[in-house]
């Protein structure tokens, strides 16, 4: 069985809930990711997307240079264990309706890695049209 640990990417950039919202952009834009996860020190406290910050942010006329990440990012981050197989995490993304996860380690709740469909299309193609159409269908839960 192929797990998270043996595709997810480890080189993993994060910021804080007291960031900027220009500084997650600008992080976004540097290494070329549309979402980030949010430590509080070594503690997951949630994942800020470029599309966070449109909608919760700019939209509503706040300053970027003041606005902070923990006002806009989604607290309640879902997230999976380095350990864990593929094809239950695959699952769980299309039933989340997310294309990004972070990946914390079981017994610390460090976070070791993302793991994106990216990163599952390059072993896993025949199960991600399904993820696709979960994530992509209209039907919020």
């Amino acid at each position: 069985m192929q797990t998270i640990q043996d595709v997810m990417s480890s080189d993993v950039h994060y910021v804080g809930p007291t960031d900027t919202i220009r500084r997650a952009a600008q992080l976004m834009e540097e290494f070329n990711v549309g979402a980030l996860p949010v430590l509080d020190g070594d503690a997951l406290v949630g994942m800020i997307t470029d599309r966070d910050i449109v909608v919760r942010s700019i939209s509503k006329g706040k300053d970027p240079e003041s606005d902070r990440v923990g006002n806009v990012m989604s607290p309640e981050a879902f997230s999976c264990h380095a350990g864990q197989g593929v094809d239950a995490v695959l699952a769980a993304m299309g039933d989340q309706q997310i294309r990004r996860v972070p990946v914390i380690d079981q017994a610390s709740h460090k976070l070791l890695g993302m793991v994106s469909l990216g990163d599952l299309a390059r072993t896993q193609s025949t199960q991600i049209d399904e993820a696709l159409r979960n994530i992509s269908s209209d039907n919020k839960q």
